[in-house]
């Protein structure tokens, strides 16, 4: 059970690497955009500032909104897990109840078969009299 939910978080965590990854690589090539753009239009620093502040934000967003996820997702496994077991003990519950049940039936289906064939005699029978 431990070990799931360790796969879990380090899913979880490659998840926002890969995020964090992705936002900084799409950043250096704006800053590679932005750069002689500003000199450009004059604008100065603002338009790669403006970026490393994008990025800087986007993966605070991601590491702060995945963790609050992960943390639910790990609680919920936990809990699918618990259910998972307590299923399995319920089956195991009802299938011994159904084989007793089961034993049960082929025991009175036997008393009855074999009390039924104890009734039948071999004799004739006499009709009763009208008195």
């Amino acid at each position: 059970m431990a070990k799931k939910s360790q796969t879990n978080l380090e899913q979880y965590q490659d998840v926002r690497l890969s995020a964090t990854t992705r936002i900084w690589v799409i950043t250096v090539a704006i800053l590679g955009v932005c750069v002689p753009l500003s000199a450009v239009t004059r604008s100065g620093a603002i338009l790669p500032l403006v970026a490393i502040g994008g990025a800087a934000v986007g993966t605070v967003a991601v590491w702060r909104s995945d963790e609050q996820k992960s943390k639910a997702n790990y609680l919920q496994q936990q809990q699918i897990e618990l259910l998972e077991q307590r299923l399995a003990n319920l089956e195991t519950i009802v299938s011994s109840d159904d084989l007793n049940l089961q034993m049960k039936i082929k025991q009175i289906e036997a008393r009855d078969t074999f009390g039924n064939s104890s009734d039948v005699s071999t004799t004739p029978r006499q009709p009763k009299r009208k008195g």
